[in-house]
């Protein structure tokens, strides 16, 4: 078993480190893609429920346009015949809009593909985004001015009686 040596262990650290490479790149994704956008919560909603059922033929099975969030489901080779299940969310900010897509059976990248082709249909419907307006800091009060220091009366140089 020692006769390969220096080679052997390479070659075993090798195939361990694409062992983990593969397990990582085919893992589920754990978190939800997200982004920040320029258009209504209005237009995002109509969007990706045009989007999930004509563009995709997705089924959707679950929406509510008051809070903005629609649920689907899909068949993908990468889940071998299985249905896959996804949403999408639409979160008004104070000043801007967020997207958050989300495809937990299916690697990371699958989940920015579709919001990339959500936000070139968003584009191709309602042109470029506006941009978000900055947020401000409150406005500071005034500072009220030291009051002025007069002479006493009786001090020299005044002009007392």
């Amino acid at each position: 078993m020692r006769q390969f040596g220096r080679f052997g262990a390479w070659v075993r650290a090798s195939v361990l480190a694409s062992g983990l490479l593969a397990s990582v790149l085919a893992a589920p994704a754990q978190a939800r893609s997200e982004a920040e956008i320029g258009y209504s919560r209005e237009q995002a909603f109509s969007a990706a429920l045009r989007y999930l059922r004509v563009d995709l033929g997705y089924e959707v099975t679950e929406k509510d346009a008051d809070a903005a969030y629609l649920l689907f489901s899909f068949t993908d080779a990468e889940l071998a015949g299985k249905t896959g299940h996804g949403s999408i969310e639409v979160v008004q900010r104070k000043r801007s809009v967020r997207l958050f897509v989300s495809l937990p059976e299916l690697p990371g990248y699958r989940e920015e593909l579709l919001k990339r082709g959500l936000l070139d249909k968003l584009r191709a419907e309602y042109g470029e985004p506006s941009e978000p307006e900055p947020e401000r800091p409150p406005a500071k009060k005034p500072e009220p001015e030291p009051p002025k220091e007069t002479p006493p009366e009786d001090a020299p140089g005044t002009s007392g009686g």
